[in-house]
């Protein structure tokens, strides 16, 4: 899939669900760091745009509406995904906005979101490893589903499961290359879409660049049902 047709779509569908404010803040602050989030991020992590929403409208704490960049919404999860530029939030925030921002990020862990902030400079210059703190937190709170989603896997996704399950093995896109006679390119998107569901995790230390995965810890075979 092609990220700027997706992107297009994602924009327009978002579009046509607003009204007012809404629209009006999604036309107007929805803007170039936002895409580079999704270009750079997102989209490489997960190859698509499912459950999230830009530009989300929320209630504050002071009985007024605020917009968090993106949300990730699904089921019960709710994750806000803010992007900081160094200007607008550390040079020149007034005093009392800087505490105000604060307590309104207060709120929002209260009402029961989840918050992950990325620094402009890190989507530009240190892309992956973002990507790699959207992977591991999906993993750790976005796999309830997984033993339901495991069902649902293709033939190919199985037999990647059944090659990590031999040994506890850790998988590097060229084991899925060689395994499924496929282009390096769709091994690492289906190891990452194993990743997001839970099944697989990034395996070692490495902050930069996920390398490799390993069968999730809290996956069992009498989950996964192979």
């Amino acid at each position: 899939m092609n990220f700027e047709i997706e992107y297009a779509r994602f924009l327009k569908k978002h579009q046509q669900a607003r009204r007012g404010e809404s629209l009006r803040r999604l036309q107007e602050g929805h803007a170039h760091g936002e895409k580079m989030l999704l270009e750079n991020v997102w989209w490489p992590a997960f190859g698509n745009f499912d459950h999230l929403h830009p530009e989300y409208e929320v209630s504050d704490f002071k009985d007024g509406r605020r917009f968090l960049d993106f949300a990730f919404i699904l089921d019960m999860l709710k994750l806000d995904i803010e992007i900081d530029g160094f200007q607008s939030h550390a040079k020149e925030i007034a005093r009392s906005k800087f505490s105000d921002n604060l307590m309104r990020q207060n709120h929002l862990v209260l009402d029961g979101w989840k918050i992950i902030r990325f620094s402009y400079d890190d989507i530009v210059e240190r892309p992956r490893m973002c990507q790699q703190i959207l992977l591991q937190f999906m993993g750790r709170w976005a796999s309830g589903k997984k033993i339901d989603r495991v069902s649902k896997l293709n033939a190919e996704e199985k037999d990647i499961i059944r090659m990590a399950l031999r040994g506890g093995r850790i998988l590097r896109p060229k084991d899925v290359c060689r395994l499924l006679n496929v282009e390096n390119q769709k091994a690492r998107k289906m190891l990452r879409s194993l990743s997001v569901i839970g099944v697989l995790s990034p395996s070692g230390s490495g902050s930069e660049r996920i390398f490799s995965y390993k069968l999730a810890e809290s996956v069992t075979i009498d989950d996964l049902g192979l």
